[in-house]
């Protein structure tokens, strides 16, 4: 039984941070407690723990824009995040967990917000009848965290830009994500902000459970710096045991080129090159510049590069129009 609610919030932006901080206090919220955690992050695509990050993002589109990838420790599908977007967990013993009061948390706070909402399914939050809020969940070793995105005023090309997946043929493993139709509550309440909602979110909190809100939990620096840093890790983001291949072509006045490529823990393991070109050391070439390089195409580049490979620019553009 919920006895004591305690709200913690960010200070910051950065997602890597932010998971850290919600794993710490997935970690050790006590027996009896309700704890909400309110957060955001800067120009950020979340997926899911299970998902393949090349087949949900553009990450080349996004990290040359500034943005970052996170990974988080729940299952579902992909997010975009920006400052227009609160995010909020629910943590407790499992226990102690009710979904269906955690989320009329959410849709009192958005009636203090002069919007009313509506349940669709076990993961979406509707206003109408457009999804404004996504939610997934995580249980882990008799605790139990239950988070998900609220759209005030994200930037909906930014979103669109971000989560469309790489034009070439990709056959990934793993989970892949569920498009919606999404609004932002701003297009309800033109009113309405990030602060607001927050504000609102702490008295609906208060309301629903009937208790006032304690003072938030004190965490472990040293803890959070190390789970800030496993966050941030490749081995995290793109080590995942989610091989997958990758396949595309074109034709060019030289001849046409196709390659396929197997990646494993975001690594090429194996590089088939086919091509009609007259030079007979393209392909053997391309194969061993690609193999055991990183599936990025800042490093596929680098290595074509380096290996003066015979029409290496057509190569290389044909790569990025891939949208990787």
């Amino acid at each position: 039984m919920i006895e004591r609610i305690a709200v913690y919030e960010s200070e910051g932006f950065d997602p890597h941070r932010n998971l850290a901080i919600e794993q710490h206090l997935l970690e050790t919220v006590e027996g009896g407690c309700c704890l909400l955690y309110l957060w955001q992050n800067e120009r950020t695509v979340v997926i899911g723990k299970n998902q393949n990050a090349w087949a949900e993002c553009r990450t080349t589109e996004l990290f040359k824009d500034g943005g970052r990838l996170a990974r988080r420790l729940s299952g579902g599908g992909a997010v975009y995040h920006d400052l227009g977007n609160l995010n909020f967990t629910f943590l407790m013993r499992e226990e102690d967990y009710d979904l269906m009061r955690q989320l009329s948390v959410i849709r009192r706070a958005c009636r203090l917000c002069g919007i009313e909402t509506e349940i669709s399914g076990r993961n979406d939050l509707l206003a109408s009848g457009r999804k404004f809020s996504g939610n997934a969940f995580c249980h882990h070793e008799g605790r139990a965290y239950h988070h998900g995105t609220l759209l005030v005023d994200v930037d909906a090309d930014a979103m669109g830009r971000y989560l469309s997946p790489s034009k070439a043929k990709l056959e990934a493993k793993g989970v892949e994500s569920v498009r919606s139709r999404v609004i932002n509550l701003k297009k309800l309440n033109p009113a309405i902000t990030v602060d607001m909602l927050n504000s609102a979110m702490r008295q609906a909190f208060s309301e629903v459970y009937d208790l006032p809100v304690s003072a938030p939990p004190v965490i472990d620096g040293t803890r959070i710096e190390a789970l800030t840093a496993h966050y941030a890790s490749d081995a995290w983001l793109f080590g995942q045991k989610l091989p997958f291949s990758f396949r595309c072509e074109q034709r060019f006045p030289w001849g046409g080129v196709e390659l396929q490529l197997f990646v494993d823990r975001g690594v090429i393991q194996n590089a088939a090159v086919y091509t009609d070109d007259m030079d007979p050391a393209l392909a053997p070439k391309l194969r061993t510049a690609l193999a055991g390089c990183p599936f990025s195409l800042a490093a596929m580049q680098a290595r074509i590069e380096t290996e003066n490979l015979p029409h290496a620019r057509d190569i290389i553009q044909m790569l990025t129009e891939q949208e990787i």
